[in-house]
């Protein structure tokens, strides 16, 4: 197949009119189909619905250090579920604190705590005349909403195959003071799927920053989220890579069973230093008396171990799947094919990411929701929704049932082909 590239002026044209009429018959459909956010599709939500079969009005509502589970107290979790997440993350349960169901919420109050308070003992951001923030991009969309929220001035960081550009990374933390952050998403990326190398891993924890409060924002979201049997991605633990490089205090992780259980009622901890937790913890006394205990023991009881974890991630694996090929297949054939767009195929996580011929992205984006596709919006994944070469779009495929994922990502590339032959035109 002769790519669009390769055609002459009256080839495309000739294109265009066969997409104008094929672009008329789907908006006369009324459609409205959703593929904007990373949301499990019900069916995934189904699996974990005996979840609430592992306790009763019988249950004895004790954790195993004696607590009363129905009362107040434990600011930091209960023993066996900092466990559970322990083995989750690959890190020991006197570094874990677990939370409500919300790992963003708990992102926002680190950033929150550094605004109003400092970090470990250091001047509060608020006082200070300039705070910056490093944004690998493409990145997620709510990440860089936090920031923003916060007056923090954000900065673009490449993303490589191995993961940010480790390179401009420490150019920028080990030489400005003023960088105090930086957000990562270390396995299966959102929104492209990569995975951070061994290398990568071992240069976060080498930097040197400038700034004695520089915390990697490390949120490991995907961190069991593989979508085959085989080839599942490792990555270093970034706790124990931070205290062999004499950094131990640099990192925060994040993590949930959000897209495990159920994204509305999971759990979710942050594990760090001994002394980062310190500090945490001398606020979260003022700020709540603790989190939902029962819900930690339900997820407990139900999922017992990481074995538990791994079977049950199994049967989301076996739901999703199917959705991302054919997203994959349906993409090969019909974009590739005509060399007007690159995409990663990910081997985990919830997202593709799709980048269109440069000026398109935008326009895709409108014209998939006037025929009744919603997309993320064109920028999201970009500091301040601005996207450079207005080109990458995200695609979320496990919302929507097969039908209907189907018929959005038909209407989608038909739109990407649209598009393309417009901007190619312009240039004829």
């Amino acid at each position: 197949m002769k790519s669009y590239q390769e055609m002459t002026k009256e080839e495309l044209l000739q294109e265009k009119e066969a997409l104008e009429a094929a672009y008329a018959e789907i908006k006369a459909k009324g459609l409205s189909l959703d593929m904007s956010r990373g949301k499990p599709a019900a069916e995934q939500l189904d699996i974990a619905m005996d979840i609430f079969n592992v306790l009763d009005e019988t249950s004895i509502l004790k954790a195993e250090n004696g607590t009363d589970l129905r009362n107040y107290g434990v600011l930091d979790g209960i023993p066996e579920a900092k466990q559970l997440i322990a083995e989750m993350v690959g890190t020991k349960p006197e570094n874990v604190i677990v939370y409500g169901n919300s790992s963003l919420n708990i992102m926002y109050d680190q950033i929150a705590r550094a605004e109003i308070f400092g970090l470990c003992g250091n001047t509060p951001w608020s006082k200070l005349d300039k705070v910056k923030f490093l944004c690998p991009v493409p990145g997620y969309d709510r990440h860089f909403a936090i920031t923003e929220d916060f007056g923090i001035e954000m900065i673009n960081i490449p993303m490589t195959e191995d993961g940010p550009d480790m390179d401009l990374v420490e150019q920028y933390v080990n030489n400005d003071a003023t960088v105090k952050g930086i957000w990562c998403v270390p396995k299966y990326s959102n929104p492209q799927g990569i995975v951070y190398s061994d290398e990568t891993v071992r240069r976060f924890a080498a930097l040197k920053p400038a700034a004695a409060d520089f915390r990697i924002f490390w949120d490991n979201a995907y961190a069991v989220h593989h979508l085959y049997d085989e080839n599942q991605a490792e990555i270093l633990n970034i706790l124990e890579e931070c205290e062999k490089a004499g950094n131990p205090d640099m990192v925060f992780q994040f993590c949930s069973t959000s897209k495990v259980s159920f994204p509305g009622a999971g759990i979710a901890a942050l594990s760090a230093s001994p002394a980062n937790i310190a500090d945490i913890k001398k606020r979260l006394t003022v700020q709540t008396i603790g989190h939902d205990k029962i819900n930690q023991i339900r997820h407990v009881k139900y999922f017992k171990n990481m074995d538990g974890i791994k079977a049950h991630m199994k049967k989301h694996a076996d739901i999703i799947r199917p959705k991302f090929q054919m997203v994959d297949e349906l993409l090969k054939a019909e974009i590739g094919s005509r060399g007007i767009g690159s995409w990663v195929n990910p081997m985990g996580g919830y997202f593709i990411s799709f980048e269109a011929l440069e000026g398109c992205a935008k326009a895709i984006v409108e014209k998939c929701k006037e025929a009744g596709v919603v997309l993320t919006g064109a920028g999201s994944p970009f500091p301040y929704k601005k996207d450079p070469k207005d080109s990458v779009i995200r695609i979320a495929p496990t919302y929507p049932s097969a039908d209907e994922l189907k018929e959005a990502a038909e209407v989608f590339v038909t739109v990407v082909r649209l598009v393309s032959v417009d901007k190619l035109l312009e240039n004829k």
